[in-house]
Order: structure tokens, then sequence, then C-alpha cells
């Protein structure tokens, strides 16, 4: 079947575009979608793969700040990655990483995100790495270690003139919900 991708700005998408979305997104995470999920997915890029039937994939790819190494790294984190159940396992999540990871590497430095089991292979099988040290948030009460994140967080540097290193934390920003 044909597909058509589109990369949009979430203030340039149709309210029934980001609809389409958040519904294909409820039905890919069996309902486990809360709002602040849906938020985190906001304001950023998205790439949007539609077939016959309508909206078939979607992901995106929002700013973040990390805390690593006494710098503050402007990360591109993916997000709301999902395709729809009839048409998985037929490359459309890997054509709608390969758009965010170009996006990743033309402006950010690095790409960061939180795989699910189901999710992890898929971003490995494309380079990405699993963050082999420990994972932080930067809260309103101080930096706090997120174990639960740790071996679920995902990197991808877009350069490798200042690496990372694992014997220091990746402290994330703060934000409502799930921290990542």
């Amino acid at each position: 079947m044909a597909t058509r991708l589109r990369i949009a700005h979430t203030a340039d998408l149709e309210p029934a575009e980001l609809r389409a979305a958040r519904t294909l997104l409820e039905d890919a995470f069996d309902g486990d979608l809360r709002d602040e999920d849906w938020d985190h997915a906001l304001g950023g890029l998205h790439v949007l793969v539609h077939d016959g039937r309508g909206l078939a994939a979607h992901g995106s790819v929002i700013q973040r700040r990390v805390l690593h190494r006494g710098r503050s790294l402007r990360i591109g984190y993916v997000e709301a990655v999902a395709v729809r159940a009839d048409v998985r396992r037929a490359g459309l999540g890997g054509r709608v990483m390969a758009e965010l990871e170009r996006v990743i590497a033309d402006a950010y430095g690095l790409g960061a995100l939180s795989a699910s089991e189901d999710g992890a292979a898929l971003y490995a099988a494309r380079g990405w790495k699993l963050w082999p040290g420990h994972v932080c948030a930067l809260t309103p009460d101080g930096t706090v270690r997120l174990p639960e994140e740790e071996g679920t967080t995902f990197v991808r540097p877009a350069a490798a003139r200042d690496p990372l290193d694992p014997a220091y934390a990746l402290v994330f920003d703060w934000r409502e919900g799930d921290v990542l």
C-alpha cells in the first residue's frame, strides 16, 4: 500500500491531525496514554505516515535540556513513536525514526529516548545505544536519580566532538508526569 510522509511542527498540524495522532497513540499503548504523556509529544516536529486507511505511524522530536559533565546540552528527545496495529512490522516505525534521526543529526548535539520493552529492539537495531550510566532529573526538590529509567534510556550522539561519559549521569530537565 502506498504511504505518504509528512513532517510538521505541532503549530502546523490541524486539529484533526492531532486527534488522529492521539488516537493512534492511545490504541498503540492500549489506552495507557495520559494527558501528560500526550503533552510531552507536543511542541516539536512530528513525523506522520499516512496510508489509504489514515494515519499509520507517528513520532515526534522535542527539544529538552540534559546536564552532563557540568554542561547543559540541548537535545532532541524522541516521543510518541507508534505504528497502527494492522501495519506493524512493515517498516513504518523505521521510516518515522529515520526522519526523526535526520532532525536530531541536523539540529541537536544528542538524541535521547526512553524505550518500552517492545520498542527497544527497533532503536538498538538503528544504532541507538542503551545508556549505561545513571539517569536523573533536575526536580523542584533538586537532582533525583531515576533508577527505573536506567536500562530503558537510549542515546544517539549526533557529533563525536564531545562524547558522553557514563561515569557522569544524564540529568534531564523536569516535566510533569513521567520525566522520561
